[in-house]
């Protein structure tokens, strides 16, 4: 038996001794209980995350009959209309030409653009947590500073914003193992709301552009072609879950493991300078990765160390795991902020690295910054409150203290 449990709170609370045992047990293992196949090494998880043969969907080549698969029951089919016209969703040809069209609104210039409404949005939030003599970093910290960068890029209305996080989190319970019906519920529920909720802010810019970026995802143009209006929903509603959610999971779950290893926060104390805190901030992102499992569906027979996995099957890739494999990383347990041998698959690879990385590490930097420089004492001030699911890793709550 796999030691392999994403149900079990203990397993949830530390997945990487088991991690160690899955990587020892092979490089592809078939795990029962969501009928897919494991992949735990960190050369195979990066091959496959490239490997053409496989993808984030099978239906640009095949009908769910011919692939094996039972369709989506119709209940659900407002989620998945959402989800399956979404950037992370989508393949060759849709995939390349919707990145090129949201890429030309979503451009370096811009993100650069934001890092001053960044640093002031972190440190304002900041300094009211030091006024305050601590709180829940996660509440009053990890989740309003994305939220708001995103919203802002998006041109959300600041009355509109306490909308976004609710939605999200309802609608990533879906990226569950196995999710149960009222899970699938609520993602229907929200996935409803907030297309409706778009489609008028859509209509609004179109008749008003301004100088956000669904006025650029409406002004994107790519040899003839536009985005349609489901592919422009679709596409805000990934820039919002994917574009906070890494940075709200990477904020908790890095500050826990700094205050769980105090030498090594102490050096970063010692020293915050914006290089030493890039890599800082990309070790977090590897020691404790805010996504634990990436799926991808088999579309031609693979092998992948001997073992044959058909077209049809689905690999789960294991990014935490591959994240501690010791083949690539030297003394993978151990926390080290100055590791400048890299390549975490945190961010993903291939045709579906993340569009907003460059963001993310903004946001982090701005963050993390912010808290050494005003709050140098900062400390754990109570038990951390886990969030329930294994594939996105976060934290509910950290309770903080000056």
């Amino acid at each position: 038996m796999l030691p392999f449990s994403p149900g079990s709170p203990d397993f949830a609370a530390d997945p990487y001794p088991a991690y160690a045992e899955l990587r020892a047990a092979g490089r592809a293992l078939w795990f029962e209980a969501s009928r897919q196949w494991l992949i735990p090494r960190h050369e195979d998880v990066s091959a496959l995350l490239r490997d053409r043969r496989l993808g984030r969907t099978y239906l640009h080549r095949y009908t769910h009959e011919e692939f094996g698969r039972t369709p989506p029951v119709p209940e659900h089919e407002p989620f998945h209309t959402l989800n399956d016209n979404g950037l992370l969703d989508l393949e060759a040809p849709r995939h390349p030409r919707i990145r090129r069209l949201v890429s030309k609104a979503f451009t370096p210039r811009t993100v650069q653009r934001l890092q001053p409404y960044v640093e002031e949005l972190a440190a304002t939030l900041v300094a009211r947590i030091v006024a305050n003599g601590g709180g829940d970093l996660v509440e009053e910290l990890a989740e309003p500073l994305p939220v708001a960068v995103i919203a802002q890029m998006l041109g959300i209305p600041e009355s509109d914003r306490h909308l976004l996080r609710p939605w999200s989190a309802d609608i990533c319970g879906m990226y569950e193992l196995n999710p149960d019906e009222e899970t699938a519920r609520k993602a229907v529920t929200a996935s409803v709301e907030f297309s409706a909720y778009l489609r008028e802010l859509i209509a609004e810019r179109r008749k008003e552009p301004g100088e956000d970026l669904i006025s650029g995802l409406i002004a994107a143009y790519d040899e003839g072609e536009r985005l349609s209006e489901q592919e422009m929903i679709s596409t805000c509603v990934l820039l919002l879950n994917a574009g906070h959610e890494a940075t709200v999971n990477t904020t908790g779950n890095g500050w826990l493991a700094l205050f769980r290893n105090p030498e090594q926060l102490a050096a970063l104390r010692q020293d915050p300078a914006p290089g030493k805190l890039s890599t800082a901030v990309d070790e977090l992102l590897r020691y404790d990765t805010p996504l634990h499992l990436f799926e991808r569906w088999v579309l031609e027979d693979i092998e992948v160390g001997g073992v044959r996995i058909p077209k049809g099957s689905e690999v789960a890739l294991l990014f935490g795991s591959a994240n501690r494999d010791p083949a690539v990383f030297r003394d993978p347990d151990r926390l080290d902020l100055t590791r400048r041998e890299n390549p975490h698959v945190s961010l993903g690879a291939g045709i579906h690295y993340c569009l907003g990385a460059p963001l993310a590490r903004i946001e982090l930097a701005a963050s993390f910054g912010q808290l050494l420089r005003q709050a140098p004492a900062l400390r754990l001030a109570g038990e951390p409150q886990r969030k329930d699911g294994f594939v996105i890793r976060g934290l509910e709550s950290l309770p903080v203290e000056i």
